[in-house]
């Protein structure tokens, strides 16, 4: 996708390089810092690495962690004493808020959302969009991080793993064959350098690693394959029926085990089987690309694999379990780890139960001129929604290449709605980020994100304006 202003560079390094000063300072200093990051995969990775850095220079430092910034999460800040403040993944798109209600403090903001053009005296703030990089595909919250500790010191290459994990969490990795691409590309290559990561081709199934074939096959939802994700059965006897052997010397095989035959055979009927099924050959394709494997990882957990890692991270946010993510980037393999585990087996099989719901009753979908709703209200919980308008976007569940707005009651008074552009439709000049924001000025209420993917959270009893508003205004731009 082509930046919508030159690339700088030199002055994206420099702003980092001011950042990293700053907290440098702080730290001599031995000041308190805060840090508040954002729930999903990237921001808990993001939080992980600035708790790394801040601990290793030997700083007092508090992170939080929350689900979107808003007037009651700044209302908690503002209430506490001046110190530093770091957002990751998270305060691009709160400019207005953060400076009428913090700018006080100083403040650093670390995010790769569609920013608000918003500046005050005391504000550092790295965004790539700045520098005409593309924050929705060339680097993460957890990238803009990892730079930032990386000036700081340079024995902090250990950390570039956990950036890439923020990447693939954010589903940044877009590029032939599911690459990460642009500042990622870099990172990546500090991830290899530090020793961490391994990186190759293969069949990109959940637990490739850790998982039984069928299992693996069955807790695969991006891409979504209707009749076996979710179905670990089904997967079974698909599997028998292929005849491949599933067991060796009576331990279950993983993906990792079979043979190069044998995954052409696999990754070949379910070709056959999403085709009979009127799916492009694109989402096959989708299962076969880059895999980045963490070397330091035990082969039989979850945080072998970079994506299943980034899956993990997300379990925990999603499900109300942020601390337990944090404990885990920054090293817990012992008790969080297990109950990680088990965190993550819930969170699959509560994905699996909104795409069944999904599949099984069309009457929540409705198909407007210019996108795609999906009705949630009373089924899918609002830390969910975004997680499944992504899967439902990379699946290519509609037969078209509308927009996906996707909506959900965030409490009694608030609606919560996440919207994406299939990849098809990537080149058309939309940009939901933008269109979020002006919905947000409309409805009085906080909105944005990225060119492919937004949120926005909106008083209940405005759903039919704000979908017809997002409708007009992507009209507007495809026909203009």
């Amino acid at each position: 996708m082509k930046s919508k202003v030159s690339q700088d560079e030199k002055a994206f390094q420099a702003s980092i390089a001011k950042a990293a000063k700053v907290i440098q300072e702080y730290a001599e200093k031995d000041t308190f810092i805060r840090v508040v990051s954002h729930i999903d995969a990237d921001g808990l990775a993001a939080a992980s690495i600035m708790s790394l850095v801040l601990h290793r220079l030997g700083t007092f430092f508090r992170i939080r962690i929350g689900k979107q910034l808003d007037e009651t999460l700044i209302g908690e800040l503002t209430s506490e004493k001046k110190s530093l403040i770091i957002f990751t993944d998270l305060g691009s798109g709160n400019l207005d808020l953060i400076m009428e209600k913090l700018s006080f403090n100083d403040i650093i903001v670390l995010d790769h959302h569609e920013p608000l053009d918003i500046f005050f005296p005391n504000l550092y703030h790295i965004n790539p969009h700045l520098w005409g990089f593309d924050g929705s595909t060339e680097i993460s919250g957890a990238g803009l991080a990892y730079l930032v500790s990386k000036v700081l010191d340079e024995s902090n290459l250990d950390l570039a793993s956990l950036a890439v994990i923020g990447a693939l969490g954010d589903m940044q990795d877009q590029a032939e064959k599911r690459m990460l691409t642009g500042l990622n590309e870099t990172i990546v290559k500090d991830a290899i350098n530090s020793k961490k990561m391994h990186v190759e081709n293969d069949l990109i199934f959940y637990g490739r690693e850790t998982r039984p074939v069928h299992k693996a096959l069955a807790y695969t939802t991006t891409p979504y394959i209707p009749d076996l994700s979710g179905e670990e059965d089904k997967c079974l006897g698909f599997l028998v029926n292929l005849g491949i052997p599933l067991k060796e010397n009576g331990r279950w095989r993983s993906i990792s085990d079979l043979t190069i035959e044998e995954k052409q055979q696999i990754f070949s009927e379910i070709t056959k089987h999403l085709s009979t099924r009127k799916y492009p050959e694109s989402l096959a394709l989708s299962m076969i690309g880059t895999v980045y494997t963490l070397k330091n990882e035990d082969r039989w957990t979850p945080l072998r694999d970079a994506r299943e890692y980034s899956s993990l991270l997300n379990a925990c946010g999603r499900m109300n379990k942020s601390g337990l993510g944090v404990a885990i980037g920054i090293g817990d393999r012992g008790v969080a780890l297990a109950e990680a585990q088990t965190i993550l087996s819930e969170y699959k099989k509560t994905l699996a139960k909104y795409l069944d719901w999904l599949i099984r009753t069309p009457r929540n979908i409705d198909r407007l001129n210019n996108i795609n709703v999906i009705d949630g209200s009373g089924i899918i919980d609002e830390l969910m929604l975004s997680v499944i308008a992504s899967i439902v976007t990379s699946s290519n569940f509609f037969d078209d290449a509308k927009p996906i707005i996707a909506l959900t009651n965030s409490d009694a008074e608030k609606v919560k709605v996440s919207g994406r552009i299939p990849l098809a439709s990537r080149e058309k000049g939309l940009n939901l980020g933008h269109i979020f924001q002006e919905a947000s000025v409309k409805f009085n209420c906080r909105g944005g994100g990225h060119d492919v993917a937004a949120g926005a959270e909106f008083p209940k009893g405005l759903e039919n304006e704000f979908i017809a508003f997002i409708d007009q205004k992507i009209g507007e731009i495809l026909y203009k």
